[in-house]
């Protein structure tokens, strides 16, 4: 998010680590994912609220070289696989391939039966409001 919302990391190179701690930190509520292709990590997903009415894809990223190979995707499926019911997602609108991503990924899991809608970011007057897309993809 760095090159799309300006942010600077922190004096020690590090950004925002407060869902990255939480995804580890072995709690029943999150549930951290790796994304490969073949032996190469590509990407992370962080699930919030696994145990809950309605999980939540907190955070999502796929390196610049994998991206438009289907890795996202497959990833995407792979999750919410293990994890079947109501799900949400959030991105920013002003950042196109998000949003051309997430709408497919919801027409893929989800077709005909998915929402969205823009909700204000709490705490964070100042920013745009975020989309969130809402899906259910049932059990095997």
């Amino acid at each position: 998010m760095s090159g799309f919302g300006g942010q600077l990391p922190n004096p020690d190179g590090t950004f925002r680590r407060e869902r990255l701690e939480a995804a580890f930190a072995g709690g029943v509520d999150w549930a951290p994912f790796l994304i490969s292709r073949g032996e190469h990590p590509v990407g992370f997903a962080f699930v919030r609220a696994i145990g809950g009415p309605v999980r939540v894809l907190n955070s999502f990223f796929v390196v610049r070289g994998a991206r438009r190979a289907g890795a996202g995707l497959r990833a995407v499926r792979e999750v919410v696989r293990r994890h079947p019911g109501e799900w949400e997602v959030a991105f920013q609108d002003g950042y196109p391939g998000a949003v051309r991503f997430w709408r497919r990924v919801a027409g893929e899991l989800a077709p005909g039966m998915w929402s969205q809608e823009r909700r204000p970011v709490p705490g964070r007057a100042g920013l745009a409001p975020e989309v969130w897309i809402s899906f259910r993809c049932p059990g095997p």
